[in-house]
Protein backbone atom coordinates (compact mmCIF):
# COMPACT_ATOMS: atom_id res chain seq x y z
CA UNK A 1 0.00 0.00 0.00
CA UNK A 2 1.22 3.52 -0.41
CA UNK A 3 1.52 4.53 3.37
CA UNK A 4 3.78 1.47 3.86
CA UNK A 5 6.63 2.71 1.00
CA UNK A 6 5.88 5.91 2.46
CA UNK A 7 6.92 5.41 5.83
CA UNK A 8 10.24 2.95 4.27
CA UNK A 9 11.50 5.77 2.16
CA UNK A 10 13.89 8.32 3.36
CA UNK A 11 12.48 11.76 3.67
CA UNK A 12 14.33 14.04 1.04
CA UNK A 13 16.48 16.71 2.49
CA UNK A 14 16.38 18.49 -0.72
CA UNK A 15 13.50 19.50 -3.03
CA UNK A 16 14.73 17.96 -6.91
CA UNK A 17 15.92 20.14 -9.50
CA UNK A 18 13.01 19.72 -12.06
CA UNK A 19 10.53 20.76 -8.96
CA UNK A 20 12.38 23.85 -8.10
CA UNK A 21 10.45 26.99 -9.03
CA UNK A 22 6.94 24.68 -8.96
CA UNK A 23 4.26 26.67 -7.30
CA UNK A 24 2.28 24.82 -4.53
CA UNK A 25 -0.48 24.43 -6.69
CA UNK A 26 1.58 21.95 -9.39
CA UNK A 27 2.90 20.33 -6.37
CA UNK A 28 -0.67 19.61 -5.58
CA UNK A 29 -1.73 18.38 -8.71
CA UNK A 30 1.47 16.77 -9.48
CA UNK A 31 0.54 14.91 -6.01
CA UNK A 32 -2.79 13.74 -6.50
CA UNK A 33 -2.13 12.71 -10.23
CA UNK A 34 0.39 10.13 -8.65
CA UNK A 35 -1.48 9.54 -5.43
CA UNK A 36 -1.75 5.69 -6.78
CA UNK A 37 2.22 5.56 -7.68
CA UNK A 38 3.82 5.63 -3.62
CA UNK A 39 7.41 6.69 -5.06
CA UNK A 40 6.45 9.30 -7.38
CA UNK A 41 3.78 10.63 -4.89
CA UNK A 42 6.06 10.57 -1.80
CA UNK A 43 8.66 12.92 -4.08
CA UNK A 44 5.81 15.73 -4.03
CA UNK A 45 4.77 15.59 -0.83
CA UNK A 46 7.79 15.67 0.64
CA UNK A 47 8.90 18.36 -2.01
CA UNK A 48 5.84 20.50 -1.48
CA UNK A 49 7.07 20.55 2.37
CA UNK A 50 10.46 21.04 2.10
CA UNK A 51 9.69 24.68 -0.46
CA UNK A 52 6.63 25.57 2.55
CA UNK A 53 9.48 25.29 4.85
CA UNK A 54 12.14 26.97 3.04
CA UNK A 55 9.56 30.09 2.57
CA UNK A 56 8.45 29.97 5.66
CA UNK A 57 5.44 29.58 4.23
CA UNK A 58 3.31 28.32 7.23
CA UNK A 59 -0.53 28.17 6.06
CA UNK A 60 1.33 25.66 2.99
CA UNK A 61 3.12 23.64 5.27
CA UNK A 62 -0.19 22.92 7.56
CA UNK A 63 -1.72 21.68 4.28
CA UNK A 64 1.63 19.62 3.69
CA UNK A 65 1.59 17.99 6.80
CA UNK A 66 -2.01 17.09 6.71
CA UNK A 67 -1.82 15.53 3.11
CA UNK A 68 1.28 13.53 4.78
CA UNK A 69 -1.18 12.59 7.04
CA UNK A 70 -3.69 11.26 5.00
CA UNK A 71 -0.98 9.27 2.95
CA UNK A 72 0.45 7.63 6.75
CA UNK A 73 -0.41 4.70 8.54
CA UNK A 74 -2.78 5.40 11.57
CA UNK A 75 0.06 4.79 14.15
CA UNK A 76 2.09 7.68 12.71
CA UNK A 77 -1.09 10.31 12.00
CA UNK A 78 -0.84 11.91 15.69
CA UNK A 79 2.81 12.79 14.52
CA UNK A 80 1.89 14.53 11.97
CA UNK A 81 -1.02 16.50 13.55
CA UNK A 82 1.39 17.48 16.30
CA UNK A 83 2.95 19.22 13.73
CA UNK A 84 0.00 20.57 12.11
CA UNK A 85 -0.60 22.42 15.73
CA UNK A 86 2.76 23.93 15.96
CA UNK A 87 2.81 25.42 12.33
CA UNK A 88 -0.91 26.66 12.67
CA UNK A 89 0.70 28.16 16.47
CA UNK A 90 2.87 30.38 14.14
CA UNK A 91 0.07 31.07 12.00
CA UNK A 92 -1.54 32.91 14.25
CA UNK A 93 -4.58 32.44 12.85
CA UNK A 94 -7.63 31.54 14.56
CA UNK A 95 -8.76 29.21 11.66
CA UNK A 96 -5.54 27.48 10.81
CA UNK A 97 -5.61 26.81 14.48
CA UNK A 98 -9.01 25.37 14.69
CA UNK A 99 -8.78 23.45 11.64
CA UNK A 100 -5.49 21.62 13.14
CA UNK A 101 -7.50 20.79 16.49
CA UNK A 102 -10.34 19.86 14.54
CA UNK A 103 -8.06 16.96 12.29
CA UNK A 104 -6.19 16.03 15.94
CA UNK A 105 -9.66 15.30 17.21
CA UNK A 106 -11.00 13.29 14.11
CA UNK A 107 -7.61 10.91 14.70
CA UNK A 108 -8.41 10.19 17.76
CA UNK A 109 -12.03 9.35 16.82
CA UNK A 110 -10.61 7.15 14.56
CA UNK A 111 -8.53 5.36 16.87
CA UNK A 112 -11.83 5.07 19.37
CA UNK A 113 -9.95 7.47 22.17
CA UNK A 114 -13.02 9.03 22.77
CA UNK A 115 -11.77 10.95 25.47
CA UNK A 116 -8.95 12.74 23.32
CA UNK A 117 -10.80 13.34 20.53
CA UNK A 118 -13.68 15.25 22.61
CA UNK A 119 -10.94 17.35 23.90
CA UNK A 120 -9.57 18.64 20.68
CA UNK A 121 -13.09 18.93 19.29
CA UNK A 122 -14.04 21.58 22.30
CA UNK A 123 -10.45 23.04 21.34
CA UNK A 124 -11.30 23.47 17.82
CA UNK A 125 -14.85 24.89 18.70
CA UNK A 126 -13.48 27.41 20.81
CA UNK A 127 -11.33 29.16 18.10
CA UNK A 128 -13.54 28.55 15.00
CA UNK A 129 -17.26 29.70 16.82
CA UNK A 130 -15.76 33.48 16.84
CA UNK A 131 -14.39 32.85 12.92
CA UNK A 132 -16.14 33.05 9.75
CA UNK A 133 -15.49 29.65 8.61
CA UNK A 134 -18.90 28.03 8.08
CA UNK A 135 -17.54 25.00 6.80
CA UNK A 136 -15.18 24.07 9.66
CA UNK A 137 -17.74 25.50 11.74
CA UNK A 138 -20.22 22.54 10.47
CA UNK A 139 -17.51 20.02 10.26
CA UNK A 140 -16.86 20.66 14.32
CA UNK A 141 -20.86 20.33 14.88
CA UNK A 142 -20.84 17.07 12.70
CA UNK A 143 -18.03 15.96 15.16
CA UNK A 144 -19.49 16.52 18.10
CA UNK A 145 -22.61 15.30 16.96
CA UNK A 146 -21.00 12.07 17.02
CA UNK A 147 -20.04 12.28 20.42
CA UNK A 148 -23.10 13.29 21.69
CA UNK A 149 -24.91 10.52 20.13
CA UNK A 150 -22.45 8.29 21.16
CA UNK A 151 -23.29 9.51 24.86
CA UNK A 152 -26.85 9.02 23.94
CA UNK A 153 -27.73 12.66 24.02
CA UNK A 154 -29.56 12.03 20.47
CA UNK A 155 -32.12 14.70 20.78
CA UNK A 156 -28.96 16.99 20.95
CA UNK A 157 -27.15 15.26 18.17
CA UNK A 158 -30.13 15.46 15.74
CA UNK A 159 -30.17 19.20 15.97
CA UNK A 160 -26.67 19.44 14.93
CA UNK A 161 -26.53 16.90 12.13
CA UNK A 162 -29.85 18.49 10.65
CA UNK A 163 -27.98 21.56 10.68
CA UNK A 164 -25.29 19.84 8.86
CA UNK A 165 -27.40 18.05 6.80
CA UNK A 166 -29.10 21.17 5.27
CA UNK A 167 -25.29 23.28 5.10
CA UNK A 168 -23.68 20.25 3.00
CA UNK A 169 -26.37 19.28 0.11
CA UNK A 170 -26.10 21.46 -2.14
CA UNK A 171 -22.48 22.32 -1.25
CA UNK A 172 -20.13 19.14 -0.28
CA UNK A 173 -21.22 15.10 -1.32
CA UNK A 174 -19.40 13.24 0.80
CA UNK A 175 -20.03 15.54 3.97
CA UNK A 176 -23.90 15.41 3.05
CA UNK A 177 -23.75 12.09 3.19
CA UNK A 178 -21.65 11.51 6.25
CA UNK A 179 -24.44 14.08 8.40
CA UNK A 180 -27.21 11.83 6.22
CA UNK A 181 -25.89 8.64 7.89
CA UNK A 182 -25.43 9.64 11.03
CA UNK A 183 -28.85 11.21 11.13
CA UNK A 184 -30.69 8.27 10.30
CA UNK A 185 -28.51 6.70 13.32
CA UNK A 186 -29.79 9.22 15.99
CA UNK A 187 -33.24 8.54 15.01
CA UNK A 188 -33.13 4.51 15.15
CA UNK A 189 -31.28 5.13 18.77
CA UNK A 190 -33.68 7.54 19.80
CA UNK A 191 -36.85 4.85 18.32
CA UNK A 192 -38.05 7.19 15.46
CA UNK A 193 -37.75 4.02 13.13
CA UNK A 194 -39.95 5.70 10.67
CA UNK A 195 -37.70 8.58 10.30
CA UNK A 196 -34.77 6.08 10.11
CA UNK A 197 -36.12 4.69 7.39
CA UNK A 198 -36.70 7.21 5.12
CA UNK A 199 -33.25 9.02 5.67
CA UNK A 200 -31.67 5.86 4.90
CA UNK A 201 -33.54 5.29 1.62
CA UNK A 202 -32.81 9.12 0.68
CA UNK A 203 -28.92 7.98 1.80
CA UNK A 204 -28.81 4.94 -0.51
CA UNK A 205 -30.40 7.17 -3.35
CA UNK A 206 -27.99 10.13 -3.60
CA UNK A 207 -24.81 7.50 -2.97
CA UNK A 208 -26.00 6.26 -6.59
CA UNK A 209 -27.05 9.52 -7.66
CA UNK A 210 -23.48 11.25 -7.06
CA UNK A 211 -21.68 8.90 -6.85
CA UNK A 212 -20.20 8.02 -3.50
CA UNK A 213 -20.48 3.96 -3.68
CA UNK A 214 -17.98 4.03 -0.67
CA UNK A 215 -20.47 5.08 1.48
CA UNK A 216 -23.52 2.94 0.75
CA UNK A 217 -22.59 -0.13 2.51
CA UNK A 218 -22.87 2.11 5.73
CA UNK A 219 -26.74 3.35 4.66
CA UNK A 220 -27.11 -0.20 4.18
CA UNK A 221 -26.19 -1.50 7.71
CA UNK A 222 -27.74 1.49 9.37
CA UNK A 223 -31.33 0.33 7.33
CA UNK A 224 -30.55 -3.77 8.15
CA UNK A 225 -30.57 -2.38 12.06
CA UNK A 226 -33.58 -0.27 11.81
CA UNK A 227 -35.29 -3.41 10.38
CA UNK A 228 -34.16 -5.06 13.86
CA UNK A 229 -35.91 -2.42 15.83
CA UNK A 230 -38.87 -2.88 13.51
CA UNK A 231 -38.91 -7.26 14.00
CA UNK A 232 -38.53 -7.65 10.57
CA UNK A 233 -35.47 -9.58 11.43
CA UNK A 234 -35.23 -11.53 7.79
CA UNK A 235 -34.98 -8.58 6.75
CA UNK A 236 -32.46 -7.14 9.23
CA UNK A 237 -29.89 -10.11 8.48
CA UNK A 238 -30.67 -9.89 4.78
CA UNK A 239 -29.32 -6.36 4.55
CA UNK A 240 -26.58 -6.57 7.33
CA UNK A 241 -25.12 -9.73 5.78
CA UNK A 242 -24.41 -8.44 2.08
CA UNK A 243 -22.43 -5.19 4.00
CA UNK A 244 -19.99 -6.88 5.94
CA UNK A 245 -17.15 -7.58 3.37
CA UNK A 246 -17.16 -4.13 1.92
CA UNK A 247 -16.90 -2.98 5.58
CA UNK A 248 -14.49 -5.07 6.79
CA UNK A 249 -12.24 -4.52 3.28
CA UNK A 250 -12.05 -0.50 4.69
CA UNK A 251 -10.73 -1.71 7.98
CA UNK A 252 -13.68 -0.44 10.16
CA UNK A 253 -13.57 -2.45 12.98
CA UNK A 254 -16.19 -0.24 14.56
CA UNK A 255 -18.68 -0.83 11.97
CA UNK A 256 -17.47 -4.54 11.78
CA UNK A 257 -18.33 -5.08 15.48
CA UNK A 258 -21.83 -3.41 15.00
CA UNK A 259 -23.07 -5.72 11.98
CA UNK A 260 -21.83 -8.70 13.78
CA UNK A 261 -24.30 -7.62 17.13
CA UNK A 262 -26.89 -7.22 15.18
CA UNK A 263 -27.05 -10.55 12.77
CA UNK A 264 -26.26 -11.97 16.70
CA UNK A 265 -29.25 -10.37 17.60
CA UNK A 266 -31.25 -11.04 14.67
CA UNK A 267 -31.01 -14.66 14.80
CA UNK A 268 -31.36 -14.71 18.85
CA UNK A 269 -34.88 -13.19 18.24
CA UNK A 270 -35.71 -16.11 15.49
CA UNK A 271 -34.83 -18.68 18.24
CA UNK A 272 -31.64 -19.50 16.91
CA UNK A 273 -28.80 -19.35 19.74
CA UNK A 274 -26.44 -21.84 18.05
CA UNK A 275 -26.05 -19.04 15.05
CA UNK A 276 -26.22 -15.82 16.89
CA UNK A 277 -22.88 -17.21 19.00
CA UNK A 278 -20.28 -17.21 16.41
CA UNK A 279 -21.62 -13.24 15.40
CA UNK A 280 -21.50 -12.68 19.49
CA UNK A 281 -18.15 -14.44 19.97
CA UNK A 282 -16.72 -11.79 17.04
CA UNK A 283 -17.70 -8.94 18.57
CA UNK A 284 -16.07 -10.09 21.97
CA UNK A 285 -12.48 -10.62 19.71
CA UNK A 286 -12.61 -6.91 18.38
CA UNK A 287 -13.27 -5.81 21.92
CA UNK A 288 -9.87 -8.23 22.73
CA UNK A 289 -8.02 -6.77 20.26
CA UNK A 290 -9.42 -3.34 19.31
CA UNK A 291 -10.29 -2.61 23.06
CA UNK A 292 -13.76 -1.34 21.80
CA UNK A 293 -16.81 -1.53 22.78
CA UNK A 294 -20.56 0.32 23.11
CA UNK A 295 -22.99 1.01 25.60
CA UNK A 296 -25.86 -1.31 23.89
CA UNK A 297 -23.13 -5.01 22.77
CA UNK A 298 -23.34 -5.82 27.22
CA UNK A 299 -26.82 -7.06 25.89
CA UNK A 300 -24.65 -10.00 24.02
CA UNK A 301 -22.74 -10.79 27.04
CA UNK A 302 -25.89 -11.17 29.42
CA UNK A 303 -27.00 -12.96 26.80
CA UNK A 304 -24.05 -15.50 26.61
CA UNK A 305 -23.95 -15.42 30.55
CA UNK A 306 -27.48 -17.15 30.71
CA UNK A 307 -27.06 -19.33 27.68
CA UNK A 308 -23.85 -20.81 29.19
CA UNK A 309 -25.52 -21.40 32.55
CA UNK A 310 -28.64 -23.26 30.86
CA UNK A 311 -26.01 -25.50 29.59
CA UNK A 312 -24.28 -25.54 32.92
CA UNK A 313 -21.06 -24.85 31.42
CA UNK A 314 -19.41 -22.73 34.08
CA UNK A 315 -16.03 -21.78 32.51
CA UNK A 316 -17.71 -19.82 29.49
CA UNK A 317 -20.33 -18.51 32.25
CA UNK A 318 -17.40 -16.87 34.44
CA UNK A 319 -15.61 -15.91 31.08
CA UNK A 320 -18.36 -14.07 29.64
CA UNK A 321 -19.15 -12.33 33.62
CA UNK A 322 -15.12 -11.01 33.52
CA UNK A 323 -15.67 -9.89 29.74
CA UNK A 324 -18.42 -7.96 31.14
CA UNK A 325 -17.32 -6.14 33.93
CA UNK A 326 -14.14 -5.79 32.17
CA UNK A 327 -16.35 -3.34 29.44
CA UNK A 328 -18.81 -1.87 32.40
CA UNK A 329 -15.40 -0.48 33.99
CA UNK A 330 -13.92 0.98 30.29
CA UNK A 331 -17.39 2.23 29.74
CA UNK A 332 -17.51 4.06 32.45
CA UNK A 333 -14.33 6.14 32.77
CA UNK A 334 -15.52 6.94 29.37
CA UNK A 335 -18.83 8.07 29.56
CA UNK A 336 -18.15 9.87 33.08
CA UNK A 337 -15.45 12.07 31.72
CA UNK A 338 -17.04 12.86 28.79
CA UNK A 339 -20.34 13.45 29.69
CA UNK A 340 -18.80 15.92 32.10
CA UNK A 341 -16.92 17.83 29.16
CA UNK A 342 -19.69 18.40 26.75
CA UNK A 343 -21.95 20.03 28.86
CA UNK A 344 -19.77 22.02 30.70
CA UNK A 345 -16.94 22.34 28.22
CA UNK A 346 -18.92 22.57 25.31
CA UNK A 347 -22.82 23.84 25.69
CA UNK A 348 -22.17 26.48 28.26
CA UNK A 349 -19.03 27.63 27.14
CA UNK A 350 -20.60 28.26 23.35
CA UNK A 351 -23.00 30.69 25.35
CA UNK A 352 -20.43 32.38 27.08
CA UNK A 353 -18.57 32.70 23.64
CA UNK A 354 -21.79 34.09 21.97
CA UNK A 355 -21.74 36.66 25.00
CA UNK A 356 -18.36 37.97 24.16
CA UNK A 357 -18.31 38.04 20.96
CA UNK A 358 -21.22 40.98 21.58
CA UNK A 359 -19.35 42.06 23.72
CA UNK A 360 -16.63 42.26 21.03
CA UNK A 361 -18.97 43.69 18.79
CA UNK A 362 -20.05 46.67 21.49
CA UNK A 363 -16.39 47.91 21.60
CA UNK A 364 -15.81 47.89 17.93
CA UNK A 365 -19.03 49.72 16.79
CA UNK A 366 -19.76 52.32 19.61
CA UNK A 367 -21.36 54.53 16.77
CA UNK A 368 -24.30 51.71 17.12
CA UNK A 369 -23.84 51.75 21.37
CA UNK A 370 -27.32 52.21 22.10
CA UNK A 371 -28.13 49.08 19.75
CA UNK A 372 -25.65 46.84 21.08
CA UNK A 373 -26.20 47.71 24.59
CA UNK A 374 -30.01 46.95 24.51
CA UNK A 375 -28.52 43.16 22.75
CA UNK A 376 -26.13 42.83 25.86
CA UNK A 377 -29.01 43.79 28.23
CA UNK A 378 -30.96 41.32 25.96
CA UNK A 379 -28.90 38.70 26.35
CA UNK A 380 -28.20 39.21 29.96
CA UNK A 381 -31.89 38.76 30.67
CA UNK A 382 -31.79 35.54 29.25
CA UNK A 383 -29.25 34.54 31.00
CA UNK A 384 -31.13 35.47 33.94
CA UNK A 385 -33.82 33.64 33.10
CA UNK A 386 -32.68 30.50 32.15
CA UNK A 387 -30.73 30.70 35.74
CA UNK A 388 -34.14 31.60 37.12
CA UNK A 389 -35.98 28.60 35.54
CA UNK A 390 -32.89 26.38 36.44
CA UNK A 391 -32.86 27.52 40.05
CA UNK A 392 -36.91 26.92 40.62
CA UNK A 393 -36.94 23.62 38.52
CA UNK A 394 -33.98 22.51 41.06
CA UNK A 395 -35.92 24.11 44.22
CA UNK A 396 -39.14 22.37 43.38
CA UNK A 397 -37.55 19.06 42.37
CA UNK A 398 -36.49 19.44 46.20
CA UNK A 399 -39.77 19.84 46.99
CA UNK A 400 -41.26 16.95 45.50
CA UNK A 401 -38.38 15.13 46.85
CA UNK A 402 -39.10 16.26 50.53
CA UNK A 403 -42.61 14.66 49.91
CA UNK A 404 -41.95 11.57 48.84
CA UNK A 405 -39.67 11.07 51.98
CA UNK A 406 -42.29 12.53 54.25
CA UNK A 407 -44.75 10.09 52.76
CA UNK A 408 -41.75 7.06 52.78
CA UNK A 409 -42.21 8.26 56.46
CA UNK A 410 -45.66 8.46 57.10
CA UNK A 411 -47.44 6.04 54.92
CA UNK A 412 -51.17 6.83 54.91
CA UNK A 413 -53.21 4.12 55.03
CA UNK A 414 -54.04 2.19 52.05
CA UNK A 415 -57.90 2.21 50.91
CA UNK A 416 -59.55 -1.13 51.22
CA UNK A 417 -60.79 -2.08 47.68
CA UNK A 418 -64.17 -2.32 47.63
CA UNK A 419 -64.83 -6.17 45.66
CA UNK A 420 -68.25 -4.76 44.96
CA UNK A 421 -68.11 -1.95 43.41
CA UNK A 422 -70.40 -1.72 40.73
CA UNK A 423 -69.28 -1.51 37.04
CA UNK A 424 -71.55 -0.51 34.19
CA UNK A 425 -71.84 -4.49 32.27
CA UNK A 426 -69.99 -5.98 34.84
CA UNK A 427 -71.69 -8.58 37.35
CA UNK A 428 -70.33 -8.06 40.91
CA UNK A 429 -69.26 -11.89 40.66
CA UNK A 430 -66.29 -10.90 37.74
CA UNK A 431 -65.87 -7.74 39.61
CA UNK A 432 -64.72 -9.38 42.87
CA UNK A 433 -63.10 -12.30 40.84
CA UNK A 434 -61.23 -9.69 38.55
CA UNK A 435 -60.32 -7.74 41.64
CA UNK A 436 -58.85 -10.71 43.83
CA UNK A 437 -56.56 -11.34 40.84
CA UNK A 438 -55.08 -8.38 40.64
CA UNK A 439 -54.28 -8.09 44.42
CA UNK A 440 -52.60 -11.12 44.34
CA UNK A 441 -50.94 -10.48 40.92
CA UNK A 442 -49.17 -7.92 42.93
CA UNK A 443 -48.58 -9.30 45.88
CA UNK A 444 -46.32 -12.07 43.90
CA UNK A 445 -44.29 -8.72 42.29
CA UNK A 446 -45.35 -9.96 38.92
CA UNK A 447 -45.29 -6.51 37.38
CA UNK A 448 -41.47 -6.70 37.68
CA UNK A 449 -41.88 -9.15 34.45
CA UNK A 450 -40.38 -7.05 30.93
CA UNK A 451 -43.23 -6.67 28.28
CA UNK A 452 -46.20 -6.97 30.43
CA UNK A 453 -49.56 -5.60 28.18
CA UNK A 454 -52.73 -5.85 28.73
CA UNK A 455 -53.51 -8.46 26.24
CA UNK A 456 -51.00 -10.64 27.76
CA UNK A 457 -52.26 -10.05 31.34
CA UNK A 458 -56.04 -10.32 30.13
CA UNK A 459 -55.33 -13.68 28.88
CA UNK A 460 -53.43 -14.87 32.12
CA UNK A 461 -56.82 -13.61 34.38
CA UNK A 462 -58.83 -15.40 31.60
CA UNK A 463 -60.82 -12.35 30.41
CA UNK A 464 -61.00 -9.68 28.13
CA UNK A 465 -59.20 -6.80 27.81
CA UNK A 466 -62.24 -4.17 28.04
CA UNK A 467 -63.17 -6.08 31.81
CA UNK A 468 -59.42 -5.49 33.01
CA UNK A 469 -58.96 -2.01 31.54
CA UNK A 470 -62.19 -1.29 33.32
CA UNK A 471 -61.10 -2.89 36.31
CA UNK A 472 -57.91 -1.43 36.91
CA UNK A 473 -59.43 2.41 36.04
CA UNK A 474 -62.01 1.78 38.65
CA UNK A 475 -59.98 0.13 41.40
CA UNK A 476 -56.41 1.73 40.56
CA UNK A 477 -57.56 4.88 39.10
CA UNK A 478 -55.11 4.75 36.36
CA UNK A 479 -54.84 3.46 32.65
CA UNK A 480 -52.98 0.50 32.52
CA UNK A 481 -49.65 1.59 31.45
CA UNK A 482 -49.70 4.18 34.34
CA UNK A 483 -50.69 1.34 36.52
CA UNK A 484 -47.79 -1.22 35.89
CA UNK A 485 -45.43 2.11 35.51
CA UNK A 486 -45.86 2.97 39.18
CA UNK A 487 -46.05 -0.26 39.97
CA UNK A 488 -42.18 -1.19 38.64
CA UNK A 489 -41.33 2.33 40.13
CA UNK A 490 -42.88 1.99 44.03
CA UNK A 491 -41.15 -1.34 43.96
CA UNK A 492 -37.58 0.07 42.64
CA UNK A 493 -37.67 3.12 45.15
CA UNK A 494 -38.35 0.44 48.31
CA UNK A 495 -35.45 -1.76 47.04
CA UNK A 496 -33.01 1.50 46.57
CA UNK A 497 -34.04 2.06 50.52
CA UNK A 498 -33.56 -1.29 51.83
CA UNK A 499 -30.73 -1.76 49.75
CA UNK A 500 -27.65 0.20 49.12
CA UNK A 501 -25.72 -1.15 46.89
CA UNK A 502 -28.68 -0.84 44.21
CA UNK A 503 -27.66 2.82 44.64
CA UNK A 504 -24.25 2.38 42.91
CA UNK A 505 -26.30 0.63 39.71
CA UNK A 506 -26.24 2.20 36.36
CA UNK A 507 -29.51 3.19 35.30
CA UNK A 508 -29.35 0.30 32.57
CA UNK A 509 -29.39 -2.54 35.20
CA UNK A 510 -31.85 -0.90 37.34
CA UNK A 511 -34.07 -0.86 34.09
CA UNK A 512 -33.43 -4.36 34.07
CA UNK A 513 -33.52 -5.53 37.74
CA UNK A 514 -37.78 -4.10 37.43
CA UNK A 515 -38.14 -5.07 34.21
CA UNK A 516 -38.05 -2.31 31.56
CA UNK A 517 -36.62 -2.41 28.20
CA UNK A 518 -34.74 0.66 28.24
CA UNK A 519 -33.06 3.30 30.21
CA UNK A 520 -35.27 5.89 28.79
CA UNK A 521 -38.93 4.28 29.62
CA UNK A 522 -37.33 4.14 33.53
CA UNK A 523 -35.95 7.43 33.31
CA UNK A 524 -39.54 8.81 31.91
CA UNK A 525 -41.67 6.66 34.25
CA UNK A 526 -39.94 7.39 37.09
CA UNK A 527 -40.25 11.07 36.72
CA UNK A 528 -43.78 11.12 35.84
CA UNK A 529 -44.64 8.83 38.81
CA UNK A 530 -41.72 10.98 41.04
CA UNK A 531 -41.72 14.17 39.84
CA UNK A 532 -38.20 14.32 40.84
CA UNK A 533 -35.72 12.94 37.79
CA UNK A 534 -33.91 9.26 38.85
CA UNK A 535 -30.24 10.95 38.63
CA UNK A 536 -31.69 13.68 40.91
CA UNK A 537 -33.08 10.99 43.16
CA UNK A 538 -30.19 8.78 43.74
CA UNK A 539 -27.76 11.53 44.64
CA UNK A 540 -29.96 12.69 46.66
CA UNK A 541 -30.51 9.41 48.60
CA UNK A 542 -26.86 9.03 48.18
CA UNK A 543 -26.20 12.38 50.28
CA UNK A 544 -28.85 11.57 52.51
CA UNK A 545 -26.97 8.05 53.52
CA UNK A 546 -23.99 9.69 53.50
CA UNK A 547 -24.58 11.75 56.25
CA UNK A 548 -26.41 9.98 58.51
CA UNK A 549 -23.27 7.47 58.23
Amino acid sequence: MFYCSLQAQQPLRNIPDSLKGKSFAYLDERLYHFKKDSTLAAVYLYSYILKAKNEANYKALQKGYQNMLYQSPAKIQLRYTDSMVTTAGRIKDITALGSAYLTKGMVYYQQKNYQKALDYYLLANEQLVTSNDSYLIHKVKYNLAQIKSYLGYYHEAVALLQECVSYYQKRKPRPYLNSLHALGLSYTKMGNYGLAKTTNRQGITDCKRLKVPELLPYFELSQGITEYFLKNYGLSIDGIKKTIAPIQADGDFANEATAAFYLGKSYWALGMPETAIPYFEAVDAIFKQKNFSRKDFTELYTLLIGYYQTKNNSQRQLYYINQLLKINQLLFQDYRLMSSSVHQHYDIKNYLLAKNKVEQQLKLEKKHKGYFIGSLSFLFLIVLLLSYIQYQTKKQYQKNFEELQFKKGNPATKATVLSHSPIADMSPAIVTNLESQLEKWEKDKKFLAPEISLSKLATHFHTNTKYLSLIILHSRHKNFTSYINDLKIDYLMMRLDQDRRLQQYTHQALAEEIGFRSVQRLTSAFLARTKVPLSYYLKKIQNTNNRSS
